[in-house]
């Protein structure tokens, strides 16, 4: 599975995402909801991209704030400093744990590195990009509400869509399991993992790389 974060090749820079002036170079969030009935579900990917990220890190193990799982370290031996953020508001209300995360860590927006399952990408298709349309994901949304707008920056983690345009059903593919093998969602997650981390380690964010 070549997705295209996969064929990007950034070499990481001495100074990569030092931003002078705040606690962390970036504030990683990753979407999803609580509850063990969501793990292992296309609206979670997020989660899991987040969680291979602190483990591929070693970052100690996460603490509830800011209504969220919180850890904070390096994006590996001298690496960026960062700030991992899993919120625990369920999707819809993501931007009441995100918004006070950013006033404390006062990170600029485009330094707010969001990763996120993306219906309009086809299973295994990674795209990483600054801002642009949210294409109804709610959590996106609520995101640029409390943030303030949409130029944070995204790791979109193709998980395709169901042949409809129902909500509903739409909804129930999304929090249903994956219909892929284990090991090809074990494969995504990994790649999106390294896409993220290209972004982290090259000191810019997506647009300026």
């Amino acid at each position: 599975m070549q997705t295209e974060a996969a064929r990007i090749e950034l070499a990481p820079s001495p100074l990569a995402g030092r931003h002078r002036g705040a606690p962390v170079d970036w504030l990683i969030v990753g979407l999803g909801n609580p509850g063990s009935e969501y793990a292992g579900t296309p609206h979670n990917v997020g989660f899991e991209v987040a969680e291979r990220l602190s483990s591929r890190w070693a970052l100690p193990k996460a603490k509830a704030k800011y209504s969220g799982l919180l850890t904070e370290g390096r994006a590996g031996p001298d690496g960026p400093r960062v700030a991992m953020l899993l919120p625990q508001t369920y999707m819809n209300d993501a931007g009441g744990s995100v918004g006070p995360a950013r006033g404390a860590f006062k990170v600029p927006l485009e330094r707010v590195l969001v990763l996120h399952d993306e219906i309009d990408l086809p299973f295994g298709e990674i795209r990483v990009r600054v801002g642009g349309g949210l294409a109804g994901h709610n959590g996106l949304k609520s995101l640029k509400a409390a943030l303030g707008g949409a130029g944070f920056a995204r790791v979109r983690v193709g998980v395709g869509r169901p042949p409809t345009t129902d909500p509903d059903r739409v909804a129930a593919y999304v929090l249903g399991r994956f219909r892929e093998p284990r090991e090809e969602v074990a494969l995504l997650v990994e790649q999106a993992a390294d896409a993220a981390e290209r972004v982290v380690l090259a000191g810019d964010p997506p647009d300026a790389q």
